[in-house]
């Protein structure tokens, strides 16, 4: 299964700088995408469908903002759209596709985190999402196994970022965000369990998939890694082969692309 996760910056610019041409070449059997900046007369008239992908979306309510989508070549089981928490689930950030079977429960999930960076009321959003996030993965993770696929909007360790050292104080690299993040990935009692899919393939630094819009930081790859597969163990253990595709630039955010080996 070839899971792609992509940050768009509106789906309407995305396409206008042929996001979607390039998607149809990738053979993707899963593709998860976030900030669609569009509502559901726009979105479900021209973006519904790319080749055999057929998505499903998590619209925010105010217009122009946020909104998250997930394409899937099979049909799935069940949609659950939202996280049953308003405050969140009016601001469009959580699409879920079940392929539930005879002795398998298995989700794709398509996340978008809030971003702190406008501000101490939007960094106080960030952290309540964060603080209800974790207790409903780890009761997701005990009744099903999920490859969730996100803009997390933090970066984990030093290595996941260029400037790291005039970046603690920002959002995106506090000491608070980043320990959730340490916290979601232990193993044990307390932990979340769950793994960064991508750097059990890929060890190596500057592999980023945000860019600033300032200066050049994109043409020099001054990044941040803000874009993850966050899975389950099992589902984790199946992943082959990664990419970040940066030849085009369909937004400030590059394509992830993982390969696991199963079939939905």
């Amino acid at each position: 299964m070839r899971f792609i996760t992509a940050n768009l910056n509106g789906v309407r610019s995305a396409a206008t700088k042929g996001f979607f041409d390039w998607l149809d070449a990738q053979k993707a059997d899963a593709v998860g995408v976030q900030e669609l900046k569009a509502q559901a007369d726009v979105v479900e008239d021209k973006f519904r469908e790319c080749g055999k992908l057929r998505g499903q979306f998590h619209y925010a309510e105010k217009k122009g903002y946020s909104g998250v989508g997930l394409y899937t070549r099979e049909e799935p089981s069940d949609v659950v759209t939202g996280l049953g928490i308003a405050e969140f689930d009016v601001e469009g950030r959580w699409i879920e596709k079940r392929f539930d079977k005879p002795g398998r429960k298995l989700s794709l999930i398509s996340v978008y985190f809030p971003s702190g960076t406008s501000g101490e009321e939007r960094q106080a959003v960030k952290f309540r999402f964060l603080a209800a996030l974790a207790p409903h993965l780890r009761a997701l993770k005990a009744e099903r196994e999920f490859i969730l696929v996100a803009d997390v909007n933090i970066a984990h360790k030093e290595i996941d970022l260029k400037n790291w050292r005039g970046n603690q104080k920002n959002s995106g690299f506090l000491p608070e965000e980043r320990a959730w993040l340490t916290q979601l990935f232990d193993t044990g009692a307390d932990g979340g369990g769950l793994v960064d899919v991508f750097r059990t393939l890929n060890d190596k630094p500057e592999q980023y998939t945000w860019w600033s819009a300032r200066g050049a930081a994109r043409a020099n790859n001054v990044g941040w890694r803000l874009d993850y597969h966050l899975a389950t163990p099992a589902l984790a253990a199946l992943a082959r082969k990664e990419a970040i595709y940066t030849a085009q630039p369909f937004s400030d955010h590059a394509p992830l692309t993982i390969d696991y080996d199963f079939k939905l």
